[in-house]
């Protein structure tokens, strides 16, 4: 972890996430296809799409950020979520990735409120909602995870989002859910 400016300039920094949580089994098969890609990161990571990704945030800020993502949450109601079908950020971005063919423009007014206030920042490219299968690997790899995501296929009801902390072990864990609608 780092070390954070501002407060008393002596806690470190936690590092965070916020999320929609893809849900068993689909969840577990597309972490299973990640490890099967070669991909080390498969089993840090719970499946999910990003709202806001890893965010240093010093520990005195946290009550505000989780006050901020309840109010966020309140003013947003469930939808439903397809997956379906591959894509990738080739050749900006080397990742693969499952689409978010419904619910994608729940996703992105959602990631607009949670990226604003205590958690506002600038992003290194703009948001689009996925899935991702592989990443960082060499482009065969690539190649054969686009080709097996093309049939993948999940539906699933979108009823909140979770706030994630990352360990130091390097491990995602969820750490709080905000639910729809207060």
């Amino acid at each position: 972890m780092e070390r954070t400016p501002g407060g008393d300039g002596l806690g470190e920094a936690v590092t965070i996430g916020v999320s929609i949580t893809v849900p068993e089994p689909y969840g577990a098969q597309i972490q299973d296809a990640r490890a099967g890609h070669g991909d080390p990161l498969a089993r840090s990571i719970p499946t999910h799409v990003t709202l806001l990704p890893p965010t240093p945030v010093d520990p005195a800020a946290l009550p505000a950020v989780e006050a901020h993502l309840r109010a966020a949450a309140v003013g947003h109601r469930p939808f439903r979520m397809l997956l379906q079908g591959s894509g990738t950020f080739r050749p900006v971005s080397p990742v693969v990735f499952v689409r978010v063919e419904e619910g994608a423009q729940e996703c992105r007014a959602l990631e607009a409120d949670v990226r604003s206030g205590p958690l506002a920042r600038e992003l290194a490219f703009p948001y689009h909602p996925h899935v991702t299968v592989a990443h960082g690997l060499p482009d065969p790899v690539l190649d054969r995870a686009f080709e097996q995501a093309r049939g993948f296929r999940a539906v699933f009801e979108v009823a909140g989002f979770s706030l994630s902390r990352f360990g130091p072990d390097e491990v995602w864990r969820p750490w709080r859910t905000f639910g729809f609608g207060g």
